[in-house]
């Protein structure tokens, strides 16, 4: 069985939009991206192993794909070229070979090689593919599809890059329709400036209890009474 996991660079308030740069999705009105550049990579970099440490196909929502689709086969691959990053010669070598399963409409534009669609049933054809054989899936931004994954309880586990800003407005991590779970904290490190790098792997439900007194005041019965009456 194959295991889902989500790499990716949030805020706070959970907005993932745009982290490469400006023009990576301007959408809504947004004006901060590129926002993962001003914290350089000596710190954030070592992060990063955990997403790409072991094999992995793609999972990828359709916006994400062409985003992709435009930068990683064009990337410096080799240091004779312009622009040459080890590092992201590295992942662009990665990211080329694996297979990339995208959600979309468009089942006939898919230029960037080892590229398939998933069908018209998304969510059906995710569970099929997690119990054949292969490597784990990684999810890279795809707000829309991971959201569906969350609404599912498909995702296995969640690799963050929490970084101390805010935005107040943007594609966000959680929508609301995320059914309820519990998630171990398996590996957490911080960077000097501020960077939490977290690792959570899915443990089940949520764990709930009571601070309540064993026998509830009068006030606090009225309390109750009274927002009993309001949700009606």
């Amino acid at each position: 069985m194959r295991e889902i996991f989500l790499g990716a660079f949030v805020g706070l308030d959970g907005v993932m939009q745009a982290p490469g740069a400006p023009e990576e999705d301007p959408s809504g009105g947004f004006e901060s991206g590129g926002w993962v550049a001003g914290f350089g990579d000596q710190e954030i970099g070592p992060g990063l192993e955990s997403w790409f440490a072991e094999p992995f196909d793609l999972l990828l929502g359709r916006n994400t794909y062409d985003i992709f689709a435009a930068h990683w086969p064009f990337a410096a691959s080799s240091p004779d070229q312009p622009g040459f990053d080890e590092g992201e010669a590295a992942i662009a070598r990665q990211f080329n070979s694996a297979t990339k399963y995208v959600a979309t409409h468009r089942v006939d534009d898919l230029p960037w090689a080892n590229s398939v669609a998933l069908g018209e049933d998304t969510v059906a054809a995710i569970r099929g593919l997690k119990q054949t054989e292969g490597p784990r899936l990684l999810v890279q931004g795809s707000c829309e599809l991971l959201h569906l994954l969350l609404a599912n309880g498909l995702l296995d586990q969640m690799h963050l890059l929490i970084f101390p800003l805010v935005f107040g407005r943007g594609k966000r991590l959680f929508d609301g329709s995320a059914q309820p779970s519990g998630f171990t904290l398996q590996h957490c490190v911080s960077t000097s400036n501020g960077v939490i790098m977290a690792q959570y792997v899915k443990a089940g439900g949520i764990p709930v209890g009571s601070f309540a007194l064993k026998e509830p005041s009068e006030v606090e019965l009225e309390r109750r009474r009274k927002r009993d009456a309001f949700l009606r």
